[in-house]
């Protein structure tokens, strides 16, 4: 009490304004503060995977073409693409009106060169390069890709929502090399990135820009559609602190909260102005991942004996507590309730756990004590919640496990370690992926075999890269969803990964807001009371 009795007078709040707000903000302009799950580090979309980077990218940029609620790719800032030669040449025609931030136009060569840039970091813009014999921009508002080979997902490789995602950024900044940040944020996208008021680790500005002329037609759907902007500014707060997040909202000192923790769902659910609600229902899913370079997860038959181990109940009641409505299990490689999500395999997750029997197969296997490194983050609540539980389960099937606990940025540098657990590398650690980044086997890491080129781990598997490769090729839905199905056996087969259930993160927001945009946390279509 005495915490939020202190939050009360603007004085001695957080989200008070750091420096007197401009004028139009101060005659009544409308402006949402939100609490975002992080801090903004990287504000350029393309070098990162992190995913308060993505929430970032979508209100300052935009992008070729968008996904809806039901998964489908629609055009964006496309007006419309052909498809000629059997498929080997694309024709994208960009919608009028388009500009970015500084005023200028968007041009057909400022998208090429922002394809460039984006495709060597992207699961499906890499395939886009294997296929490509040459894009170019021939007017102003017109993309010419020509393919040495059919790609019948070229649309759905420039909407995907998956990490890094293809923002539109000028060609003068899009010439920038891959590897080396774009700190200038100019993008065409509904807001603008106020960047004189950027106070990093504690508030980033957002302004709806005027220049955006959103998309005529369908209403707006996770990041497709017609973006309206109704509210004049957005302010990030980054509030590490759960009890002083949960205050603020509570207080009306903040209208949205990103991500707020399961012991605290009580509590705002009770709360009058509040709604508590989960705008993702392909949640996240959680992986045990193993170091397939060296004993002893090197050897399959250890790996596979350790799904026999899993009870996902465990590890899904850890992160979130006994609320079924919360996490789900007998989940394999793909998120239910999507389009690749299927039965195979998941028999191997059923049933009682007979952990003397995993024991018994392993030491069949070969085992031979070698130390097993796990690392486990305690600064992130919920990978803290999953390394305990692996500990337990590893140690329960014999296994000589190391428990590392360590902040998450010592096992984001020690994961990238090819070394030997002995030499300072690793065997084993717990994450997250939300299900839009495991929705297909084109984007999926944990189920990829690609070895050295492949997610930390490194996973080497020649039958799973065949079935992947013929997933691109398929002609139809339902082919791919056959092969799909044989990936997903497989995966059981080899355990390049072990699945460990899904769970759904809840947002809440004060019920001043209306309209609030499902799927990933967005701010058009938002509006406030």
């Amino acid at each position: 009490m005495r915490r939020r009795s202190l939050l009360a007078g603007a004085a001695a709040s957080p989200f008070a304004p750091a420096a007197p707000m401009r004028p139009a903000a101060a005659q009544g302009a409308k402006v949402v503060k939100f609490i975002p799950h992080a801090d903004l580090g990287i504000v350029d979309p393309v070098i990162t995977t992190a995913y308060i980077t993505r929430i970032h990218a979508f209100l300052a940029y935009d992008t070729l073409y968008g996904m809806d609620a039901e998964f489908r790719i629609q055009p964006q800032m496309v007006e419309g693409h052909r498809v000629e030669e059997d498929g080997r040449r694309w024709t994208l025609t960009l919608r009028e009106g388009l500009r970015f931030h500084d005023g200028e136009p968007v041009r057909a060569r400022d998208c090429v060169a922002s394809i460039r840039r984006w495709a060597p970091r992207h699961p499906l813009g890499q395939e886009l390069i294997a296929r490509m014999a040459e894009m170019s921009a021939p007017d102003d508002r017109t993309i010419e890709v020509r393919l040495n080979r059919p790609y019948p997902l070229l649309s759905a490789a420039l909407g995907s929502v998956v990490t890094p995602v293809c923002v539109i950024m000028p060609e003068r900044l899009a010439q920038t090399d891959g590897a080396r940040q774009v700190t200038e944020v100019v993008g065409s996208g509904p807001f603008r990135f106020v960047t004189n008021e950027r106070v990093q680790g504690s508030r980033f500005v957002y302004e709806k820009f005027a220049g955006y002329v959103p998309r005529a037609g369908a209403e707006a759907s996770w990041t497709a559609g017609s973006k309206h902007v109704h509210v004049d500014r957005v302010e990030w707060h980054i509030t590490p602190d759960s009890s002083t997040a949960a205050a603020a909202l509570q207080n009306g000192e903040v209208d949205w909260w990103e991500n707020p923790t399961a012991d605290l769902l009580p509590v705002l659910r009770r709360g009058r102005a509040i709604t508590v609600e989960n705008p993702n229902p392909t949640g996240l899913m959680a992986w045990g991942r193993f170091n397939h370079l060296h004993p002893p997860f090197d050897n399959p038959r250890i790996r596979r004996a350790l799904m026999g181990a899993i009870n996902q109940a465990d590890y899904m009641i850890a992160v979130t507590g006994t609320d079924r409505s919360l996490w789900r299990e007998n989940v394999g490689f793909f998120p239910p309730g999507t389009p690749f999500a299927s039965d195979a395999g998941l028999e191997v997750l059923k049933g009682p756990r007979d952990l003397d029997k995993v024991r018994r197969e392993i030491e069949a296997a070969g085992y031979k004590g070698e130390r097993v490194v796990l690392l486990a983050a305690t600064d992130l609540p919920s990978l803290h919640a999953l390394g305990q539980v692996g500990n337990d389960m590893l140690k329960k099937c014999g296994l000589n496990v190391d428990y590392v606990a360590t902040d998450w940025g010592t096992v984001v540098a020690r994961r990238a370690s090819r070394e030997p657990p002995e030499r300072g590398g690793w065997s084993m650690f717990f994450t997250f992926w939300t299900g839009l980044d495991n929705i297909d086997p084109g984007v999926n890491q944990p189920i990829r075999g690609n070895g050295a080129n492949g997610w930390w781990g490194w996973a080497k598997s020649d039958r799973l890269e065949e079935l992947r490769a013929a997933w691109f090729d398929a002609p139809d839905l339902r082919t791919q969803q056959g092969i799909t199905r044989q990936m997903q056996a497989l995966a059981f087969e080899e355990a390049p990964t072990l699945p460990c259930g899904q769970y759904f993160q809840m947002t809440a927001y004060r019920r001043s807001l209306s309209d609030v945009p499902q799927g990933i946390p967005a701010f058009w279509g938002l509006k406030k009371a």
